[in-house]
């Protein structure tokens, strides 16, 4: 929470994030993260955030477009303008 009122508001985008992780990685497969080793669930952890979170994933706020998608749009877009 918020150090400077407690507002748990403020929390609700991560604990969002954590949310879909561990439905997307562990409860749509009817597995628990008890059953791997640390090192494996670090190695899924980073492969789920860099490659499909951060690249992948369908982005309503960017108009149906993955990330990586609407990053090369825009810089498309920054090269035609200059």
């Amino acid at each position: 929470m918020n150090s400077a009122g407690g507002r748990c508001h403020d929390n609700a985008r991560c604990e969002s994030m954590w949310a879909r992780m561990k439905e997307e990685l562990f409860y749509s497969r009817n597995d628990k993260s008890e059953n791997y080793t640390i090192e494996e669930l670090k190695t899924m952890i980073w492969r789920y955030y860099m490659s499909y979170w951060a690249n992948r994933r369908i982005c309503t706020a960017n108009g149906g477009l993955p990330p990586a998608v609407k990053r090369a749009l825009y810089y498309d877009s920054l090269s035609l303008a200059a």
